[in-house]
């Protein structure tokens, strides 16, 4: 690696931090608000403990996939899908996107954007997998979250229905986390 190449490198590690401070809108079970950074971490986790195996899969690509996923909120934050401008967050996501690796040397530039436009696509086997598991990470988080009174838990019987159903496995996931929806709906509503 050349010292320009660790320069910027370097550069684009250190903007990325900002995953860390970067909050959705789900709590944690402390009732703390989660970061980008805390979700990106647990839907690798859940695709290394409950997709390792999977045939057809190239699961470092799939980890690579999620990794970069929500990349670019370094940039411009996260917008929920509950908010309006949802609509354009895959546009606003990539251009944040190419602000955050501008610096990257070329052929590593090129492999996030091009990892991040696949999952986009939601083509790839691998890309099915990660939109699907990204999906059910924000489900369980949001049952398993201390949210705020009045969150819509009923949301997540609808959200990323399309994603879960592509593949057998995401889609028994989904199967078990709707339960525990419904449970957390009557619990509340006791």
């Amino acid at each position: 690696m050349t010292p320009d190449d660790l320069a910027g490198t370097l550069d684009f590690l250190r903007r990325a931090e900002a995953l860390k401070s970067t909050l959705r809108s789900g709590a944690t079970a402390s009732g703390r608000q989660e970061s980008t950074a805390e979700h990106t971490w647990r839907l690798c986790l859940m695709v290394m403990v409950l997709a390792d195996g999977v045939a057809g899969i190239d699961a470092l690509k799939l980890i690579k996939m999620c990794l970069v996923h929500d990349l670019g909120e370094a940039v411009g934050g996260d917008i929920p899908a509950t908010d309006p401008r949802a609509a354009d967050k895959s546009a606003q996501e990539r251009r944040d996107l190419l602000a955050l690796t501008a610096k990257l040397p070329p052929a590593r530039r090129d492999e996030i954007l091009g990892l991040w436009e696949e999952y986009e696509a939601g083509a790839s086997p691998e890309a099915v997998l990660a939109k699907g598991f990204d999906k059910l990470e924000t489900i369980l988080q949001h049952n398993q979250g201390r949210n705020p009174p009045g969150f819509d838990y009923a949301f997540n019987l609808d959200y990323g229905a399309r994603h879960t159903a592509r593949h057998p496995l995401t889609a028994a996931i989904r199967a078990v986390l709707d339960e525990d929806t419904r449970a957390r709906m009557v619990g509340l509503a006791e």
